[in-house]
């Protein structure tokens, strides 16, 4: 067996040095965090005070995203305002429950390819259209179809290629078709993609969506003012009468007034909670979460329905044509030193390319061990021999190489992909890293044809909705066009069956080949969305996206009347 003679491997302990240096105070605790008053009052704050306590302060590093729904509802960051804005047809936990709201019942045919869905009396848009089914039929189409020739995309795992169209029955009930059986209809309507506009806003123009103050919705909030990459500021609304049940507290919101600021600096995210500047700063290094739950404060690490993060692989591109080199590489990645070094305590290891609380998902991480012999036998096998100058392995004068682009939608994705190039340097690959921010990001990785490996930050709340991106009729992941026969087959399975216990059978199936396949190498369970809070702050509730809704969220102070509040 060829041992590799390239880079001289990283201690551990230098690995760990180097990479907390890159990733701001690290585990040296709050005191070495610098004060964010200077930056605050950059970003518009309101002083050093802490904020009233019928008004809530979010620090989030970007809102870069813009606000055209197709392209940022399912953001990590605008996610968090849209949800205050609007309503969805059902409300879905982190479990995958779905429970009423706007559609407060529903009938599924025996073969679950006809839904009738009967809508809550009396919802209205902040403008005081009606959200009736018009309305609803209006937004079923855009989810399921897009309006392509206006450049707006249908909704990514919305089961639109069987989507037979919607109609209103009457004011209050909508009848919805499908070719085949669509067990993830009904759960998908929780999904954040699937977010309820008013026919206007859904009609607009592309120019027109992309001005925040453009979107209607019908939720607990409405947007006060905005300005790009600075803040969006949201005000309560005061007739707002039809939450979903689950999040305890009926009538309008708590909380007066929600203002999201811009502060795109993770560390002065992180001191700007430490001192009482803000009420929840957003996705800061992890390594600063032991010292502020030591200081009082609430951390919320939600994880998601959906894929674990990790690399889909477009198998197109060399060297990754190759499945002994995918093998190679996911075989090379030592995921417990990536735990013990960039994260904490609250993040696991990846059992499959599902998350584990998937109903579906099954524990297959015996297809991807850390093995670096048998990784480099695998290498050896498929040709990468040679040796440049460097010490890194070619074959046939070509060096094995690529770059990776670490994800501006995870923190900590950087020190990841650093620890990553240095596990697989030892293995003889040169890997190059190099940041992009979100505005570029798409272009320069996911929408890339050249670009072997991009990372997985994606949720879904239903797993038939899987099919809809790794075949050709969908997103095509993997860059396979309809050449592997078993997976088309698998994925047609999963969107087809009508039944949820033949559908986890196939599903597990298909979890098994994508991975013996390494069409996708895991990392870690995704935990994207960080939140530090006051501990003044309660009342908050996470969606199956990991989403918080602050309708029902008080300060310690607000809402002590108990108006509006369920019994």
């Amino acid at each position: 067996m060829t041992r590799p003679v390239g880079p001289a491997p990283v201690g551990p302990d230098v690995t760990r040095r180097r990479l907390l240096r890159g990733i701001g105070a690290g585990a040296l605790g709050l005191a070495a965090l610098p004060l964010a008053g200077c930056a605050l009052e950059a970003a518009h704050a309101a002083g050093d005070s802490e904020t009233p306590e019928d008004e809530l302060t979010f620090l989030i590093s970007n809102l870069d995203g813009g606000w055209v729904p197709s392209k940022s509802a399912i953001s990590s960051y605008e996610a968090n305002v849209w949800q205050q804005l609007t309503d969805k047809l059902v409300h879905t936990d982190e479990k995958g429950t779905i429970t009423p709201w706007i559609a407060e019942s529903w009938d599924v045919a025996s073969d679950s390819t006809e839904f009738t869905l009967h809508l809550k009396d009396g919802v209205t848009f902040s403008d005081g259209t009606a959200l009736d089914a018009d309305a609803v039929v209006a937004n079923l189409d855009v989810w399921a179809k897009g309006r392509p020739d206006a450049g707006i995309a249908k909704v990514g795992l919305f089961p639109g290629s069987t989507y037979d169209g919607a109609e209103a029955l009457d004011e209050r009930t909508v009848h919805v078709r499908f070719t085949a059986p669509s067990l993830s209809f009904l759960p998908t309507l929780g999904y954040h993609g699937c977010l309820l506009l008013s026919p206007e806003s859904v009609a607009r123009s592309l120019g027109e969506q992309s001005d925040l103050a453009h979107q209607i919705g019908s939720g607990p909030f409405v947007l006060d003012s905005w300005a790009a990459s600075d803040h969006v500021t949201l005000v309560r609304r005061e007739d707002y009468d039809w939450a979903p049940p689950v999040l305890g507290r009926g009538g309008a919101a708590a909380l007066r007034k929600l203002t999201f600021k811009v502060l795109p600096d993770d560390t002065l995210r992180a001191s700007a909670a430490r001192a009482h500047q803000s009420d929840v700063s957003y996705n800061v290094n992890p390594q600063v979460l032991d010292s502020f739950t030591e200081a009082g404060f609430t951390i919320e690490v939600p994880r998601y329905l959906g894929f674990t993060h990790g690399f889909r692989v477009r198998t197109n591109v060399a060297p990754f044509d190759d499945v002994r080199v995918r093998r190679a590489i996911s075989r090379g990645i030592d995921r417990d030193e990536i735990l013990r070094t960039v994260f904490t305590k609250d993040w696991e290891s990846a059992t499959s390319w599902l998350q584990s609380s998937v109903p579906e998902a099954e524990d297959h991480s015996d297809l991807f061990p850390f093995d670096p012999d048998s990784a480099a036998q695998l290498l050896d096998d498929a040709g990468w021999t040679g040796r440049s100058d460097d010490g890194y392995r070619t074959k046939d004068g070509t060096e094995l190489a690529f770059t990776l682009y670490p994800t501006p939608y995870l923190t900590g994705s950087v020190p990841e992909a650093e620890l990553i190039s240095q596990q697989l340097g030892r293995l003889g690959i040169r890997v190059a890293t190099q940041k992009i921010d979100v505005a570029g990001y798409s272009g320069k990785v996911e929408d890339n044809p050249d670009q072997g490996l991009a990372e997985v930050t994606r949720s879904f709340v239903d797993a038939g909705t899987v099919a809809g991106v790794i075949t050709a009729d969908g997103e095509d992941w993997f860059a396979l066009e309809d050449s592997d026969e078993r997976l088309v087959d698998l994925a047609g399975q999963v969107a087809g069956t009508a039944d949820r216990t033949e559908r986890a059978g196939v599903i597990d199936e298909l979890s098994q080949h994508v991975l013996e396949q390494a069409y996708f190498i895991p990392l870690e369970q995704n935990v994207q969305r960080i939140y530090v809070q006051t501990p003044e702050l309660s009342g908050i509730t996470f969606n199956a996206v990991a989403i918080p809704s602050y309708h029902a969220a008080t300060k310690t102070g607000s809402g002590s009347d108990g108006e509006g509040a369920d019994a």
